[in-house]
């Protein structure tokens, strides 16, 4: 009994103790996703009730879906670090992406925006509904073209050499959801409280932004993915970078949050425009999924 017992493998339990830690991380993403709803749906309560409370509750949403993202991250790259990837892990984390990253920036921008400024029976309002579900469906077809591109290349494209893990094909839909919190969190006031034109003008914008997101989803531009960021090497004044980067977020997180999620948005289409114009073409290669790259 005694060498039966010697003979197992040192750390078994520990080893599958780490299996639990990339799970925890997307469960955060779905705690924020959940509260991010909640505190929407809080706001637009308030919206109508107590104006002065309501942008608290929205800026705590757009908080969570930041906060989301950054679980998002760490999910995938806790589970490589540790050698815990599973089949299991990469669907849930992408069920996950669809409520945080879908349903919960469309409840954000539908209370923020949409529902107080316009009347239900408007035509304005229709268009806005329309348009966010619209982009939660580019976002759901995103994650599940990308994940079945991912496990099966050679079959949906015919001769696909190796994934291309230093890019995304089409926009990611975490940091499309980050777009739309960073603005909210730029101006977490309702739209309706800068009176009915500004209002209007404000959220025809935002309807332009939603149509914008929800192409760029489904569509063939490539997106960085920052995967070979973890293979540089790390230097004393990237370290200092970093740190006044951190204290750059924390203390003017309204400018900091929008500058990079309109700069990373940005970036592929104008790589985009840059290849078009010159005439270069990226060799075509199988999507990889958030859960993989990130």
């Amino acid at each position: 009994m005694d060498e039966i017992e010697d003979s197992k493998p040192p750390h078994r339990g520990l080893k599958k103790g780490l299996f639990v830690i990339p799970t925890l991380f997307t469960a955060g993403n779905v705690a924020m996703g959940f509260l991010a709803v909640l505190w929407s749906v809080r706001g637009f309560h308030a919206a109508m009730t107590e104006p002065g409370s309501a942008a608290q509750y929205f800026d705590q949403a757009a908080v969570a879906l930041g906060l989301a993202i950054l679980f998002d991250t760490m999910d995938g790259r806790v589970a490589r670090a540790t050698r815990t990837t599973t089949e299991i892990g990469v669907q849930f984390d992408s069920l996950a992406d669809v409520l945080t990253f879908g349903i919960a920036p469309t409840a954000l921008i539908y209370c923020w925006a949409v529902a107080p400024t316009f009347h239900e029976s408007s035509p304005l309002y229709n268009i806005g509904v329309i348009l966010l579900f619209i982009y939660l469906m580019c976002g759901a077809f995103r994650l599940a073209r990308f994940n079945l591109q991912a496990m099966r290349p050679h079959v949906l494209e015919e001769g696909a050499g190796k994934l291309d893990k230093k890019n995304f094909v089409g926009l990611p839909i975490p940091p499309a959801a980050g777009l739309l919190a960073a603005i909210v969190h730029y101006s977490p006031a309702p739209l309706n409280a800068y009176g009915p034109g500004y209002a209007r003008y404000y959220t025809i914008l935002i309807y332009i932004l939603l149509a914008i997101l929800g192409g760029l989803m489904v569509s063939k531009i490539r997106y960085s993915s920052f995967k070979s960021a973890g293979a540089v090497k790390i230097s004393f004044v990237m370290v200092l970078l970093i740190a006044a980067g951190g204290m750059v977020m924390w203390f003017y997180s309204q400018y900091a949050l929008l500058v990079f999620a309109v700069l990373y948005v940005g970036h592929g289409i104008v790589g985009w425009l840059y290849r078009s114009a010159t005439g270069r073409r990226s060799e075509t290669a199988p999507a990889v999924t958030e859960a993989e790259s990130l």
